[in-house]
């Protein structure tokens, strides 16, 4: 089937995207790169290459799905005319990475055609030099503020597309699935071999990690896949198991400091609610940051304070039980569900996802609890976003690009699913310059007899078994995703 590529640009008034990014460039980078500031005009174009459609298919779905003719300028086969000193440059999602622009269009034209084609997207930025050329550094900052490394790298700007399209789609779409690896010559493996492996797939766990995982197929006589080794890597992570929280402070110190006062009142208070939770216990339990986050809650639960918290064997929002007052003056029992997510190394990374799912984390949990979601709040902070490329952190992305992407994620979340945010609150201080902090909280509710709670349970007959056997048949089920859908909480 012919591969058929168009370019799709905004016309001017509504290219409204090109002239933010125009005035961004010449904010942020034109102090350092004067000719940025001169720039004479900034286009972005999205290219489509497209298969699977017949000539009159593919002429309907450009101008109902692939653009607006009110609005939108279309050029077929070759990129538009650029002239001599223009820089063009084209940016595309990394294989694998899910594109949600992609997918919808192949969903809409597959409604119009009957048949559902292959598409791939790329965005096209051109910069049209004023008075002076745009210099090869000056291209280079350009590209490095506006590609993230983490999910897209730059493509070539071919004159015509391939005749032989990539798919970005996922397995269950015809693609047969590779042989799961067996990481052969794990169980005997020395601690060096161990780290290599480690490098090799870019694990997170702790070289003690990788030797528990040793010592436990070693005792079942057999080497890991790679599949499990990836899903403990997930689970294991900081962001899944709070390792961070959950390490153990053998020693806790204060140095003597304006603050170290209130640091030792606060450690008194501490050990003095251990005591009141754990009674003769106390000494047998480990500290840990988790423990002081939540040794609150523990006192007010010892001192009956508490109890109207809903507590079952779900690991979901904190529930608690209230009575729901009407105007009518009826009342009725509700819960009332609370949760908060943070996501500061997605978000320092991949922002608009990062800070996307962030709420999103929070919306999922009472969501499962089966309430509904109402309010919503943002706490976050950053390194001062007026801050030049120049002093970007290596490896970083800058202040400003993490600002602006996070901000939109978070909103495009809230806003699909139209819930309203009651507080957003934005930090700037030096110490989230190397990790952003990135929270989001929301409030949800529902009527107390809309909730039926159950548990699994092997005695009875038919019911889910704890215990797979071999031949078991394992179905997955769940919306498509990308990269990070298994590296996001490990990286």
């Amino acid at each position: 089937m012919k591969v058929r590529r168009i370019y799709i640009e905004k016309q001017r008034g509504f290219d409204i995207e090109a002239r933010r990014m125009q005035a961004d460039l010449a904010d942020f980078l034109g102090r350092q790169y004067p000719e940025l500031a001169q720039l004479k005009d900034l286009r972005i174009l999205h290219r489509y290459d497209v298969s699977g459609l017949d000539e009159n298919q593919f002429t309907q779905a450009v101008c109902t799905v692939f653009s607006e003719p009110q609005c939108d300028r279309v050029f077929y086969d070759n990129a538009p005319p650029a002239e001599t000193g223009d820089c063009c440059f084209a940016v595309e999602y990394l294989p694998g990475q899910y594109n949600q622009r992609a997918d919808f269009l192949e969903q809409c034209a597959e409604l119009i055609a009957g048949v559902r084609p292959n598409i791939c997207h790329a965005i096209v930025y051109m910069l049209l030099p004023g008075g002076l050329p745009v210099s090869d550094a000056a291209l280079e900052a350009v590209k490095k503020f506006l590609i993230n490394p983490v999910d897209a790298h730059e493509v070539p700007l071919l004159p015509h597309p391939s005749p032989k399209l990539p798919t970005h789609k996922n397995l269950g779409d015809g693609q047969a699935p590779n042989d799961i690896p067996i990481l052969s010559g794990f169980i005997a493996a020395n601690d060096s071999e161990l780290d290599a492996i480690a490098r090799k797939y870019g694990l997170a766990m702790s070289l003690e990690d990788l030797d528990f995982c040793r010592q436990w197929f070693s005792a079942i006589q057999r080497d890991p896949t790679l599949a499990e080794l990836r899903v403990l890597d997930t689970y294991w992570s900081d962001h899944c198991r709070h390792t961070t929280f959950n390490t153990v402070l053998e020693t806790i110190e204060t140095d003597e400091s304006p603050a170290a006062s209130a640091l030792n009142k606060a450690l008194t208070l501490y050990e003095t609610a251990r005591k009141e939770v754990y009674g003769d216990d106390a000494a047998h339990r480990p500290r840990s940051l988790m423990d002081m986050a939540v040794i609150g809650a523990k006192v007010l639960r010892k001192r009956g304070l508490a109890n109207n918290i809903d507590e079952s064997k779900e690991v979901n929002a904190c529930t608690v039980k209230v009575q729901a007052e009407f105007s009518d003056g009826s009342a009725e029992p509700w819960l009332l569900l609370f949760k908060n997510e943070t996501h500061n190394h997605p978000t320092e990374i991949e922002p608009f996802g990062g800070a996307s799912t962030c709420l999103g984390g929070a919306i999922r949990d009472p969501l499962s609890g089966r309430a509904y979601v109402y309010q919503a709040m943002r706490i976050t902070g950053g390194g001062d976003p007026r801050a030049g490329i120049n002093e970007t952190l290596p490896g970083k992305l800058p202040q400003i690009k993490i600002a602006r992407d996070a901000a939109a994620g978070y909103s495009s979340y809230g806003n699909q699913i139209g819930l309203a945010a009651g507080h957003l609150a934005e930090f700037y201080h030096s110490g989230f310059l190397a990790k952003r902090m990135e929270l989001g909280a929301v409030v949800a509710a529902a009527p107390a007899d809309w909730v039926r709670r159950e548990e699994p349970s092997p005695s009875r007959e038919g019911a889910f078994a704890f215990e797979g056997r071999r031949g078991d048949v394992v179905i997955l089920v769940g919306g498509k995703t990308g990269r990070d859908g298994i590296g996001g909480a490990t990286g």
